[in-house]
Formats: C-alpha cells, structure tokens, sequence
C-alpha cells in the first residue's frame, strides 16, 4: 500500500495536518512532504489551505474516492486471506445492543456465513450495560454497544456513526412547529429506553451541556426496544429519541415524523468491544469482515 495515500487518507478525513500526524505517528513536516510529493506526481493542488484552515480541491474530491475504493479492495484482500490461513470452523459468540441487533448486525451476520459457512455465531441480545457485563464475564467474544461508557477492560473501536433524532407520529401537533427549542423538551412527554441503555445515557450526556436533566423531562413510559417504543409512538402524542437506523421504514411510509431541535443534534458512534489483549483468530476474522463491510480504523 502506498503510504502516501494513507496520509492523504487521513488529511482528508481529518482536514488538518496536525490531527493526521498524531494518528499516524509522524511529524507534521513528514505530512506535508507526503502531501506535496502527491500533489508533484499528479501536477495538481489537492488542499486549498487558508491559513490554519484547509479543504479538498476538486482534485483531492476526486483523489479520495478512488482512494476509498484502495482501501476497501485491501480491506477484501485481507479479509480473504485471512479466511484461508485462520481457523475455518467453530463458535463465535456474539454480543449486540438492541438497535444494533435489530437493524445493522443481520446483513452482516448474513455476508459472514455465505463466506464461512462452518462457523456458528451465537447472538446475545441485551442492553449496552448487559453486553458489556456478558463481555467481562467471557461469555461472548465481541460485543457491539451504543453507550458512552468506558471501562478500563475493555477496548472500544469505533464502528459506525449514528444520529438519534426527535421523533412523534404523523398526527402529533407538534409536527406543525418550524422547530422545538431546548426548553420546549421540558414540556413534552416522552418514551424512553430502560435504565443501562446505551441510547438513554448517551442522550443525558448531549442534554447535560445545556443544563437539562433527565429527571426534568416528563417521561410518560420506559420500554426495552426502538420496536415497542416506534410502537407506543403511533398510539400516543408522546415523543422519543431514537436512532435513525431505526426508522428508515417509519420515515419512508410518513408513518413518524422528524422534529427539527434549535442548534441541537445528537451524534454518537456504535463500538466494537473485545476484552483489553490479542484478540483469538475467529474474532478478529469476523471484525476483519465488518471492516471490509465499513470503513473501519481498525
């Protein structure tokens, strides 16, 4: 692979050189060489820089799809190899949180078994705070969670970006308001996930900054999936937080609605979660192939 595509990679993904040369673990000078051997080889600019601001060129656009397909081709490459020299059968034990293991994890459980069809995965279904816990005590070998927390066992990869978003059904009055500000949440009845949510805590931590608790919020119902909750929605004038993996069908039917907050949105990433150490070959097999699947740093 040529390293100066990676650190093209990497400029652009971050859009400074410093924040590349701290995950690459080389100078910023190194970066910029790399950057401008590039931009020699191609005779064309690849960054507009404005002072300690920079932005892709319509030739770094260009560049950086094709190295997105690179990548992704070595990622295969990887990934195929694997497949052939590590261990072919056997058990995987599977963790996931619930709106993972409803909408991401079954396309790439089912992409898994068409290429190793002699290895069994087990699926546990829980909450992030039961998946972590089934983690520690070695009952599963990967977990996939949605929560914000950080236990020093365990190691945390970024997987896949996600947005919870306000939503009501498609009869609420609320869908005639422009927007809902901060404040106005105080007043609205929610539906919510259990305690040891993953989603739960990550919407406390984004409302913390803005002053609002959620013991200030009128939570009319607490339920254990997006499934009851998208359920509850349709036969209520309450409102929820919920991933938007989750409502593609709902949206795409006008069955909820999208509530526009003020100045206010909710982004999070879904981790993969192994124990802290080397990771057995079946794991690492299966993360291999999510990463070819997602543009995963592994």
């Amino acid at each position: 692979m040529d390293f100066r595509l990676k650190v093209f990679f990497t400029v652009a993904n971050r859009l400074s050189f410093t924040k590349a040369a701290t995950e690459l673990f080389i100078t910023q000078p190194a970066i910029s060489k790399h950057i401008q051997e590039l931009e020699e080889q191609y005779r064309i600019k690849l960054f507009e820089r404005n002072g300690s601001k920079i932005s892709l060129t319509n030739a770094g656009e260009v560049l950086l799809k094709h190295t997105k397909n690179i990548f992704e081709v070595y990622r295969e490459i990887d990934f195929d190899m694997s497949a052939l020299i590590n261990q072919q059968k056997g058990l995987l034990r599977l963790g996931a949180s619930t709106t993972i293991s409803q909408y991401i994890i079954p396309p790439l459980l089912a992409r898994f078994h068409q290429k190793l069809q002699d290895i069994k995965v087990n699926l546990l279904n829980g909450n992030t705070e039961q998946i972590e816990k089934a983690l520690l005590n070695k009952e599963i070998e990967i977990g996939i969670v949605e929560g914000q927390s950080k236990n020093q066992s365990i190691k945390y990869t970024e997987f896949l970006k996600d947005e919870l978003v306000l939503v009501c059904n498609n009869s609420n009055p609320l869908i005639n308001k422009e927007q809902v500000t901060l404040e106005d949440l105080k007043d609205l009845r929610f539906v919510t996930r259990e305690q040891g949510s993953g989603t739960l805590e990550v919407i406390e931590h984004a409302l913390k900054p803005f002053g609002i608790n959620l013991s200030q919020l009128k939570i009319e119902m607490q339920l254990g999936s997006p499934e009851s909750i998208k359920s509850y929605l349709m036969n209520s004038d309450c409102v929820a937080f919920i991933s938007i993996h989750a409502i593609e069908k709902e949206l795409k039917n006008n069955e909820l609605v999208i509530l526009d907050i003020d100045n206010f949105v909710i982004e999070r990433f879904f981790y993969i979660i192994t124990l802290q150490g080397k990771v057995d070959a079946l794991s690492e097999l299966f993360i291999k192939n999510i990463s070819s699947h997602y543009n995963l740093k592994l």
